[in-house]
């Protein structure tokens, strides 16, 4: 990889952005701009086909931001990264630490020519460990403190789903992974019961038994069945089973007896 030739992707939500990149890259030597997403999942599934050298990658996409794109493909194989964003100076001390180069919208096109220049630089000499770290360093700082997720990650037959959290029907226990059931689809990935629970909104979702956990808003009525156990219906129709073990803990969250 020499400086005087790079493959570059464009992953914007906004097509008057894309355009504007597009139009500021087309007057660059030896650049190829050899394809544009609109949103994560598709700038995720772009960047392991076209396998891009660069990709100038928008922070903020409605349903998943830039870091989902990177937790998604793999920091250790992810492309030299030019991150656009609109946050505000505080949290781009992150970017400035991990000598990771980003554009603030709006910019202009000297700033743009420094940017591709400091990126055809790294790319000249870039070690994949160096990128990996700086990858990883830079997601770990900007995601939220409180350790809940909004939106999960799911890997299946060579595509890329973001999957909202607010959007989950019920969870449930399937071996060694987990199914997430969202409306009349469903997607399982390797994790266990125990640790999605932990990374979940305790004010949203509650564990009605040890292979079930249910949106709380999703829940339509209880009806008492034997030995202290409860038929859960959700509003989509799905009949599920409320453990005696769990039983006690959910009176405390609904605040009366059940």
């Amino acid at each position: 990889m020499t400086t005087t030739h790079a493959r570059v992707l464009i992953v914007d939500d906004e097509p008057l952005a894309r355009e504007r990149l597009r139009m500021l890259l087309h007057d660059e030597q030896g650049i190829d701009v050899v394809g544009e997403a609109g949103d994560a999942a598709t700038a995720a599934e772009a960047i392991a086909v076209l396998s891009p050298d660069l990709v100038f990658l928008d922070v903020q996409m409605p349903g998943a931001t830039g870091f989902d794109v990177i937790n998604a493909v793999g920091a250790d194989k992810m492309p030299m990264v030019v991150f656009v964003t609109a946050y505000d100076r505080y949290a781009l001390r992150a970017f400035e630490v991990h000598a990771l180069d980003y554009l603030l919208k709006p910019f202009d096109r000297e700033r743009f020519r420094h940017a591709l220049g400091r990126a055809r630089q790294q790319l000249d000499g870039r070690s994949s460990g160096d990128l990996e770290r700086r990858l990883l360093a830079i997601v770990s700082d900007l995601k939220p403190s409180h350790g809940r997720v909004d939106r999960f990650v799911v890997k299946s037959g060579g595509r890329v789903f973001f999957v909202r959290a607010d959007e989950i029907d019920w969870i449930e226990a399937a071996g060694n992974y987990v199914k997430l059931h969202v409306g009349n689809d469903t997607h399982l990935f390797r994790e266990t019961m125990n640790a999605v629970e932990a990374r979940l909104d305790a004010d949203m979702f509650f564990r009605i038994h040890r292979s079930h956990i249910v949106n709380m808003e999703r829940i339509r009525e209880l009806q008492p069945w034997f030995n202290g156990e409860y038929v859960v219906f959700l509003k989509n129709g799905t009949r599920l089973t409320l453990s005696r073990g769990y039983r006690e803990k959910l009176q405390e969250r609904v605040g009366r007896p059940i």
